[in-house]
C-alpha cells in the first residue's frame, strides 16, 4: 500500500494506507468509505479489521459511513485478511473492507476494499474509486443501513480443511511452531492446524496492535527465536505470518528460514506433478528463476506480472490460472481464491509432507541452489527516485534490461538485479539473485555504491 500524503494516487500496492491521525484522518476515511459505496451502488457489504490499536474507531467510522448510504454491513471484528476475502466471495457480498496496514508500523492503518469475486479490486477500478474521491461526487441515500455481527471464521476453516488430505495430515501428528506476530492469524490458523491433528508451539499468540514480539512483519532476520524453537523441540517446520494474516514465511526443521518463493517452489513442484497438471502460475517479476524452472520443467508456464498482490491476483483470474505466489511469502491457491492467504499455505505445507517420506529441510535441498539478496534504500526526496531507476538501468553491460516493474537488470543467464520504488513505504528496494555467490556479491556491492553516492548528491 502507499500513503495517501501521495497525492498523485491514493491507492498504493495494497489499498489505502497511512499514519492515523495524521496522514489518514477520519475526515479521509469518511470520505473514501462515501467512494466506496457510490462505485459499489448497493447491497451488502462485510468490514473486518486486523488488530491494530486505531482499528477499532476506524471500523466504527466505516460501517457507519456505509450505514449512511443505505448500505446493510455484516461487522466480521477481528478477521485474518483473506477469511474476510473468502467470506465476500462464499457468502455472496457486494464488497467487503478490511481494515488493516498489512506489515507497516504499529501507527499506519488502512482501507483494503475487496470485490465481489473475493479479489482487491483492479487497478482500474482504483482509477474510478478515486475519481470519485476527488471529485466528491458522491451517491446518497434517502434510507440508512443496518450493521449486524457476524462469525466465519468457521466456515473458512472448513473449506480450508476440505481441500488437503486432513486424514493423512492427522496420521503424522506434526509438531508446528507458529510465530503469530501478535496479529489476527492467531484467531485461525492454531485452530486450522490442531483441527488437522497438529501439536502447536506458539509464539506471540497474543493479538496487541503494537506487536511487541518481532514487529508486523515476518523476515529471516525477526524469526530467530521461531527457528530456535524448531530445533530444541525437534518441531517438522516453523511459520510466521504477519499482521494480518495474508502472508508466511516457513523454516524447515532444521530452523533456516526461507524466503517465500523458496516455499513457493516446493508448493509449485508438489501441486503441478500430484494434483493440478500443467496449470498455468502467475508470479511477479521479482521472483526467483528457480519457479520458472520447476514449472517448464514440468510442462507448463509462467506468467509475470508487476509487483503487488493485486497484480498477480488480477491475473490469475484473467487466465484462469489455479496457482501464484509472490517472494515475500504470499501463496495463492486459486482452489480456495486468488488471494494470499497464510493459513491456506500452511495446510497446503501439511499437505505436502503427509504425502512425503522426506523432511522439510530435504525438500528445500533437492531446490535448484541459488543465492539470493535483499534491502532496501530510505528515500527522503521521492523526486530522486526515477534518476535512480534510470541510473541503474544505464550503468554497466547487462546482457538483458526487464522495465515491466523498476527495472531488472540480467547481467548473465542467471544472475539478475532489480530496482524498484516500493509502494507501500519511501524506499528504494533491491532484489538480485545468482547461482555465482562471489558475483551475487560482486553485483549487489557495485549497485549499492551507485545508489548511496547518487542519495548523497544534492
Amino acid at each position: 500500500m502507499q500513503s495517501i500524503e501521495n497525492e498523485s494516487r491514493l491507492f498504493g500496492t495494497n489499498g489505502v494506507r497511512g499514519i492515523f491521525g495524521k496522514t489518514l484522518s477520519l475526515d479521509m476515511i469518511i470520505d473514501l468509505v462515501h467512494s466506496f459505496g457510490t462505485y459499489w451502488e448497493g447491497g451488502h457489504i462485510i468490514v473486518g479489521s486486523d488488530g491494530r490499536k486505531s482499528s477499532h474507531i476506524l471500523s466504527e467510522v466505516v460501517q457507519a459511513s456505509l450505514n449512511s448510504d443505505g448500505f446493510q454491513v455484516d461487522n466480521a471484528g477481528h478477521i485474518p485478511t483473506p477469511c474476510l476475502q473468502y467470506s465476500t466471495k462464499k457468502h455472496g457480498y457486494a464488497g467487503g473492507i478490511m481494515i488493516t496496514a498489512s506489515h507497516n508500523p504499529p501507527e499506519y492503518n488502512g482501507l483494503k476494499p475487496i470485490a465481489k469475486d473475493g479479489v482487491e479490486i483492479s487497478r482500474q477500478d482504483e482509477l474510478t474509486i478515486e475519481k470519485i474521491y476527488r471529485d466528491k461526487q458522491f451517491k446518497k441515500s434517502i434510507k440508512l443501513g443496518l450493521t449486524h455481527s457476524r462469525e466465519f471464521l468457521d466456515s473458512y476453516m472448513n473449506a480450508v480443511i476440505a481441500l488437503v488430505d486432513s486424514e493423512k495430515i492427522k496420521s503424522r501428528k506434526f509438531k508446528i511452531v507458529m510465530d503469530l506476530g501478535n496479529g489476527v492469524q492467531a484467531l485461525v490458523a492454531p485452530t486450522l492446524c490442531e483441527k488437522l491433528g497438529c501439536k502447536i508451539i506458539p509464539l506471540n499468540g497474543n493479538i496487541d496492535g503494537d506487536f511487541p514480539g518481532r514487529g508486523s512483519e515476518p523476515t529471516p532476520e525477526n524469526l530467530s527465536q521461531m527457528s530456535l524453537i524448531v530445533k530444541s523441540a525437534g518441531a517438522n517446520f516453523g511459520v510466521a505470518y504477519d499482521g494480518d494474516g495474508d502472508r508466511s514465511l516457513f523454516c524447515d526443521n532444521e530452523g533456516e528460514v526461507k524466503w517465500g518463493d523458496r516455499t513457493g517452489g516446493l508448493l509449485v513442484n508438489y501441486l503441478l506433478a500430484e494434483k493440478h497438471k500443467k496449470v498455468e502460475v502467475v508470479c511477479p517479476i521479482n521472483t526467483t528463476a528457480v519457479v520458472s524452472k520447476i514449472v517448464n520443467d514440468l510442462g507448463s508456464i509462467v506468467r509475470y506480472t508487476k509487483v503487488g498482490s493485486v497484480e498477480v491476483s488480477r491475473e490469475m483470474i484473467n487466465k484462469k490460472a489455479l496457482l501464484g505466489l509472490e517472494e515475500n511469502g504470499g501463496f495463492m491457491y486459486g482452489a480456495l481464491n486468488e488471494v494470499r492467504d497464510g493459513a491456506m499455505t500452511t495446510a497446503l505445507m501439511l499437505d505436502m509432507l503427509a504425502n512425503t517420506e522426506t523432511t522439510l529441510s530435504t525438500m528445500y535441498s533437492m531446490l535448484p541452489t541459488v543465492y539470493q539478496y535483499k534491502t532496501k534504500f530510505s528515500i527522503s526526496d521521492s523526486s530522486k527516485i526515477e534518476k535512480l531507476v534510470q541510473a541503474c538501468m544505464n550503468h554497466g553491460n547487462p546482457t538483458k534490461v526487464e522495465t515491466l516493474d523498476g527495472v531488472k537488470i540480467w547481467i548473465d543467464d542467471e544472475t539478475w538485479i532489480m530496482i524498484r520504488p516500493s509502494g507501500t513505504e519511501p524506499i528504494l528496494r533491491m532484489y538480485a539473485e545468482s547461482n555465482d555467490k562471489a558475483l551475487l556479491n560482486s553485483k549487489v556491492k557495485e549497485y549499492t555504491i551507485l545508489i548511496n553516492e547518487l542519495l548523497e548528491v544534492n
